[in-house]
């Protein structure tokens, strides 16, 4: 099983979070792909834009924060952390 918890941060405070639960036999850059898909479809947000400092903190951590920056369009957040908690 795939989980991964994805959070909205306005002000130090979490104002929303989701976990998307994937257990397709899918590679796992494929299982993240489509979590994210799923939480900006859930939270009705734009898609962001993976910049080569979301792919290092992803690939050291498995976990990432999309700023402002990383939307096309205006957001009314701080930022949104996404995190693997589970892979098989």
């Amino acid at each position: 099983m795939f989980r991964l918890w994805a959070r909205i941060f306005k002000d130090n405070h979490m104002i929303r979070d989701t976990v998307v639960c994937d257990d397709r036999p899918e590679t796992r850059t494929h299982k993240v792909f489509d979590a994210l898909d799923a939480v900006c479809y859930q939270f009705d947000l734009g898609k962001p834009i993976w910049l080569d400092s979301n792919i290092a903190d992803f690939k050291r951590h498995d976990k990432t924060r999309f700023l402002s920056d990383n939307f096309i369009e205006a957001v009314d957040f701080d930022y949104l952390e996404i995190h693997v908690i589970e892979e098989d």
